[in-house]
């Protein structure tokens, strides 16, 4: 049986899966670890510049991801054409205008699920990102069409 749907991803959904990659990764722990103790020495020690020092790193980071999502859909040209998938016995396809490649089901590296999308990685740091909002009405209409 082959399943094939397009997805579009958008700002919203790079924001999602770079929130997940960076807080499930030793940055985004640490730097959520920091600042909420530097939240807490504030309560201890009832410092000031603990609470301002701790509120500053644990909104820096997801703010800068919020702004990396934004320009990483600027500047990336294969973000503004959906992505067309078709996944057989054999593995995951991926297309796009004059553009294909298949990726074998073995050579996927982990699947996972983020609140908006399912994402699955090809690389420690490469993912296909298929957004749930779509992906259900998509795969749905595909899987009736197989039949």
């Amino acid at each position: 049986m082959e399943v094939s749907f397009d997805v579009k991803i958008t700002p919203g959904v790079l924001y999602d899966y770079l929130l997940y990659h960076t807080y499930t990764g030793t940055t985004g722990l640490l730097g959520t670890i920091a600042g909420a103790l530097l939240v807490a020495a504030y309560f201890m020690a009832g410092s000031i510049l603990y609470l301002i020092f701790g509120v500053v790193v644990l909104v820096y980071l997801p703010w800068t991801l919020f702004i990396r999502s934004k320009k990483q859909y600027l500047a990336n040209p294969a973000f503004k054409e959906p992505l067309h998938y078709t996944f057989n016995e054999e593995g995951m396809t991926v297309s796009q205008k004059d553009t294909s490649e298949q990726i074998a089901w073995e050579n996927l590296y982990k699947a996972v699920s983020t609140p908006k999308s399912i994402v699955l990685y090809t690389s420690p740091v490469n993912a296909s990102i298929f957004p749930k909002k779509d992906l259900g009405e998509k795969l749905l209409a595909s899987l009736k069409r197989s039949r």
